[in-house]
């Protein structure tokens, strides 16, 4: 690490329809599904303020005026905490839905979290991690990344291999030893150097991996890929056995 960073902006990803998760989402976007009593996205709020993070950004499309409410009801409670909203009439899916919203986060690198993204933490937290490594020298991203062989509730396919100097190789095939937790802290200027408007965020990891800038932690907790109904019931059955944050 060059010099100590503590990211204070963040970007949820929060815009899309969530059409494997129905019927959870007929009615509410799937940020919103709760697990044990509380929204995903309440909660990645919560980790993202223990963090020091005091504005988030949030895209929004699929019934956006229930999820706008829904986040206004968290600043209410949580005052200390500012949340934008970014307003997509067309999905600009993931890469083009952050770089519309790229004037709140100036030129300071600033996380990045998928709205339905549920982990607990190891000795240190994620984000603190993340930030703790974070080098703008040498990295434009750095994400988080989840041992396939450790995930206890749901199930995922191997995205990357995560190498011993901490870059990463996407594996083609999917049977990589990671699975990707969209839970990133990057450069701004990487959306920048794309044109177009609607891409994914794919594209700039798989050019970010070619520049030898691509960089990753191993998640040291649990992170739970919640894409279908039975992934949520397992979740939240678990989450209310064990108590709030799930912790075995």
């Amino acid at each position: 690490m060059a010099e100590s960073y503590i990211p204070k902006r963040a970007f949820i990803l929060a815009a899309g329809f969530g059409t494997r998760m129905r019927p959870y989402t007929d009615h509410v976007p799937k940020p919103m599904v709760e697990v044990a009593g509380r929204s995903l996205i309440w909660r990645a709020l919560d980790q993202l303020r223990a963090a020091g993070v005091c504005e988030v950004v949030v895209n929004l499309h699929y019934l956006a005026d229930v999820l706008e409410a829904h986040l206004k009801a968290y600043m209410a409670e949580y005052p200390e905490m500012t949340i934008h909203f970014s307003f997509e009439p067309e999905i600009l899916e993931t890469g083009g839905g952050v770089k519309n919203a790229l004037h709140y986060f100036k030129d300071e690198p600033f996380y990045v979290i998928a709205g339905d993204a549920l982990w607990s933490d190891g000795a240190m937290t994620a984000l603190e991690r993340l930030a703790w490594n974070w080098n703008a020298e040498t990295m434009d991203i750095i994400t988080l990344m989840q041992p396939v062989d450790q995930m206890r509730l749901t199930s995922g396919v191997g995205d990357y291999d995560l190498l011993e100097n901490g870059l990463v190789r996407r594996s083609m095939d999917k049977s990589g030893a990671y699975m990707w937790t969209n839970i990133r802290l990057n450069a701004p200027r990487l959306y920048r150097d794309i044109d177009g408007h609607d891409f994914s965020f794919l594209q700039i990891m798989d050019a970010c991996e070619a520049r030898g800038r691509f960089y990753a932690l191993e998640h040291d907790g649990d992170w739970h890929h919640i894409s279908t109904p039975k992934d949520l019931e397992t979740v939240d059955a678990h989450f209310k056995k064990q108590g709030e944050n799930g912790a075995a």
